[in-house]
């Protein structure tokens, strides 16, 4: 398996629902550091996995409309625990739609929370 990787980091503020939760039911922020990691069983024929240029400016695109919000207040979070699990699980959504017609392969998308603390999804795309 083939792979590269690329990181960018996002701002966010935003709360939980639920007694799990304890204080961060509060509205409170986080610094994410992401990483989305393309994964393929053959290179294409360029001997590439994909272009990291590229792979960079996707990831910027879809990180850049959630950067300094508070994700609380955006529509597409509405009645949803903004996790960092769940968090993994959009980004992936968003950057598959934008490599969707030119990338074959997995993508996991990882999520640090801090240097003891991360969570990932990865699937097809």
């Amino acid at each position: 398996m083939f792979s590269v990787a690329v990181k960018d980091h996002i701002m966010i503020a935003h709360s939980f629902q639920g007694e799990i939760f304890g204080p961060a039911q509060k509205l409170h922020g986080a610094t994410y550091i992401i990483t989305a990691e393309f994964k393929v069983a053959q290179l294409d024929k360029d001997g590439l996995v994909i272009d990291i240029g590229q792979a960079i400016a996707i990831l910027k695109e879809v990180l850049e409309p959630l950067n300094y919000q508070n994700l609380d207040t955006l529509e597409q979070f509405k009645g949803i625990n903004t996790t960092t699990e769940y968090m993994g699980y959009y980004i992936h959504q968003q950057i598959s739609k934008k490599v969707g017609s030119f990338f074959k392969g997995s993508l996991k998308i990882t999520l640090e929370e801090s240097h003891i603390a991360w969570g990932s999804y990865e699937a097809e795309v």
